[in-house]
């Protein structure tokens, strides 16, 4: 990744996880963002935010060129990002999905932190392997899916656009309108990453089958 590519995407992380930690910071549940049932599923969720901030800010950090240049730095940062970021944060999603009560939600989310997992132990494996190729496509899977936090806060404002010229802009009707389209925000959001992560990652095996044939 270019050295611009990777600052910008170190500035997206810290400014969304800004956005996402600030509300809980506080630990007072009147200011989730969220709808929470008791204590228990405030504070897993105030886990899985914290952690999966912690996963954002290192993750983009591993692509900085600077850092990867650096073999202890990386590993170690590597190593914090999946068992400090990934790990606790996607076990922690899984109840939070299913205590949303949206069948959605509880497909979606599930579905994406059981890969966020897969794609984590697979990039780790790889590592331990020296197979460094393997190792960087799966770690790039696994950010594409870290990534959701922001990408899903994207999109939900651009599926509310697409609506307004159906339903109108009535306060009210927004506010339903906004609950039902979240979870379809969030499962859009990791498909869309691991789709442009997967196009990257063959664009990029296949250049590099072309210069083999081309230099033999």
């Amino acid at each position: 990744m270019r050295r611009r590519t990777a600052w910008l995407l170190l500035i997206v992380a810290v400014v969304a996880t800004s956005v996402l930690v600030y509300p809980y910071l506080s630990l007072d549940a009147d200011d989730s963002r969220l709808d929470v049932r008791d204590s228990l599923h405030y504070y897993v969720l105030v886990g899985h935010i914290w952690t999966a901030a912690v996963a954002l800010v290192l993750g983009s950090l591993q692509f900085m060129p600077a850092v990867r240049a650096r073999g202890r730095i990386h590993r170690t940062l590597g190593r914090v990002y999946l068992l400090a970021g990934v790990l606790p944060s996607a076990a922690a999603t899984i109840p939070v999905a299913l205590w949303s009560g949206r069948l959605m939600t509880q497909i979606g989310l599930t579905t994406a932190a059981v890969l966020w997992l897969i794609t984590g132990g697979l990039a780790y494996r790889a590592a331990r392997r020296r197979d460094f190729d393997s190792h960087r496509d799966w770690m790039m899977r696994n950010y594409a899916l870290t990534f959701l936090a922001v990408t899903a806060r994207v999109l939900v404002p651009l599926l509310l656009l697409v609506q307004i010229p159906f339903r109108g802009a009535d306060p009210g009707s927004m506010g339903e309108l906004a609950t039902s389209v979240i979870p379809i925000g969030q499962t859009l959001g990791w498909i869309v990453n691991l789709v442009v992560v997967e196009t990257i990652i063959r664009r990029r095996l296949s250049e590099a089958r072309r210069m083999e044939r081309l230099s033999r």
